[in-house]
């Protein structure tokens, strides 16, 4: 079989300590797999500088002077890590496309088992955790409470899958067809409907600097998952409505009990201090949810850019 075309595709933001170390390591792993004839000799890598505050465009730079298969995209602002991948992913050419993280906690060592799922005809393979015994209790939990939740809402997802995925060129020309401006790829690929393999993999300890994932950012993109993909939400605010509805005659038959039949009622309380509380919480969060998915249209429907490129080497 004829060598394969490979192109990795890496976003950085802020990743001026870890970028030696990433490059050096991606480019062994392009040696090997050259010398044992799975990649072609155009084979490379493409960093992707998603508006990046430190030295990261200035060391892509560096390193592309290096090494002729070391290219870079800077953005021309920073876009967020779902529109710096669709970038790198849309710009880079080469018949397979290995999309990872820049802080090594990917296993590159699991890339060559991708080539070899796709060469058995796999167009897309997802890059899989084994487990998750690194993570926090709380992780953990978050993590595997939110998968089940999105499969509730019949979200098509690959759990504790990440970002780390390899792409054939006809699974990446079908992807140019999604206009999304709220980007959440872990949905979007498994919709494109090409064979699919899962490799494993053990998550590695992250090699320098600190994760560019906090909490608000991993929640904002945990609700662009559930609000791209999913109207439960809407369904359920109608079910939670009619419920309320009848739990509402219970209460007011068990409150007219209470007056009838006991000394107890305190007058006025109950009719007056529950229903506000509880209906009042209940009109806040079906307008938060019905504010998230108006949010959404409201960023479609302007059709703005999803990046701007402002070099590329």
């Amino acid at each position: 079989m004829a060598a394969i075309h490979l192109n990795l595709v890496i976003p950085c933001y802020d990743e001026e300590e870890v970028l030696h170390e990433t490059s050096r390591q991606l480019l062994a792993l392009l040696d090997d797999l050259q010398a044992r004839g799975i990649a072609s000799a155009d084979s490379g890598m493409i960093f992707v500088d998603d508006g990046s505050r430190d030295k990261t465009w200035q060391l892509i730079e560096s390193l592309s002077h290096a090494d002729p298969r070391v290219h870079g995209i800077k953005l021309s602002r920073n876009r967020g890590h779902q529109n710096a991948l669709l970038a790198g992913l849309l710009s880079a050419r080469g018949e397979v496309l290995v999309s990872l993280d820049a802080d090594l906690q990917d296993d590159i060592g699991a890339i060559p088992r991708m080539l070899d799922a796709y060469q058995d005809g796999a167009d897309i393979v997802y890059g899989v955790r084994a487990r998750r015994d690194t993570d926090s209790f709380f992780k953990r939990f978050t993590a595997r409470a939110y998968y089940a939740l999105l499969r509730r809402f019949g979200v098509d997802i690959v759990a504790d899958h990440a970002d780390f995925r390899l792409m054939s060129r006809r699974s990446l020309d079908a992807l140019q067809d999604f206009r999304e401006v709220n980007l959440f790829l872990r949905g979007i690929i498994p919709m494109l409907g090409f064979r699919t393999a899962i490799v494993t993999y053990d998550r590695l300890s992250r090699f320098a600097g600190e994760s560019k994932y906090p909490l608000f950012k991993m929640m904002a993109l945990a609700f662009d998952g559930i609000f791209s993909f999913s109207t439960v939400p809407l369904k359920w605010i109608t079910l939670i409505g009619i419920s309320l509805s009848l739990a509402s005659i219970g209460f007011g038959l068990w409150a007219l009990f209470v007056r009838l039949a006991t000394d107890m009622a305190v007058p006025g309380w109950a009719s007056t201090v529950i229903p506000m509380y509880f209906l009042g919480g209940l009109q806040l969060m079906a307008l938060g949810i019905i504010g998230g998915y108006l949010s959404r249209i409201y960023s479609e429907a302007k059709q703005r850019p999803r990046f701007i490129i402002e070099k590329s080497i």
